[in-house]
């Protein structure tokens, strides 16, 4: 039985990609950091070791990874800081916040992956969720974006340095999502789609045998087409 951890897995992608690998029959630990709605999404579900903690806490990295058993297959670095709402300047982020933004979507996963390591099978994937946000300069995104921009750059590396592992970062496009919902304060994102719509790129990765690399859902399965009258 393949072993997977997913982490932000309470809600948004991470929570869409934890249901379709337990459909799958995989054996999951997951994290989120609001137990209760950890526990209200991962109801029912067997098979599946829900921790709530934050992943910046070295202590729940280590508890997730013991949860996960050995050996392990997938790693998916799902979860993630947007900073302030609205979302601030660079002349005017304060750097209390920056630092959070950074040590969530860049250190955390590091340490993650640096503790999950000895326990990864040959072959194993790593996947880190990153962003469009972390190549395009959007006025606002200088957090967020930054730091997406330092993990695909450690992933890339990581890549590099370890061919026995497939280490992937991956865009999984504008999703409807409670985060996306914070990037844009007050508008209707009802027209973006959900997140389950992500998730069949990020099995595509999982999967397959697609060399180390970034990678962006759209191009590893395009959209569905519109309906036509």
């Amino acid at each position: 039985m393949a072993s997977a951890i997913v982490t932000g897995a309470s809600r948004g992608l991470g929570l869409a990609l934890t249901r379709s690998l337990h459909e799958r029959g995989w054996r999951l630990a997951v994290d989120a950091r609001g137990g209760t709605e950890l526990e209200r999404a991962t109801a029912g579900l067997e098979r599946v070791a829900a921790l709530a903690g934050d992943v910046a806490d070295p202590w729940h990295r280590a508890a997730l990874v013991e949860a996960a058993g050995e050996p392990i297959d997938l790693l998916v670095n799902s979860a993630s800081a947007l900073g302030p709402s609205p979302m601030p300047t660079l002349a005017d982020y304060p750097l209390d916040e920056l630092r959070r933004v950074y040590e969530v979507n860049v250190l955390a996963p590091l340490a993650l992956v640096q503790a999950t390591l000895p326990r990864l099978a040959p072959g194993a994937a790593i996947l880190d969720v990153s962003s469009d946000a972390a190549l395009e300069p959007y006025e606002g995104w200088g957090g967020y974006g930054s730091s997406k921009a330092a993990l695909d750059q450690l992933t890339a590396i990581l890549g590099a340095e370890r061919p026995d592992l497939r280490v992937y970062s991956v865009d999984p496009g504008d999703m409807r999502t409670r985060m996306h919902q914070d990037a844009f304060p007050g508008e209707d994102i009802s027209d973006r789609p959900p997140p389950e719509r992500s998730v069949p790129a990020l099995l595509e990765l999982i999967d397959g045998e697609l060399p180390s690399g970034r990678y962006r859902a759209a191009d590893l399965v395009p959209a569905p087409a519109a309906a036509t009258a």
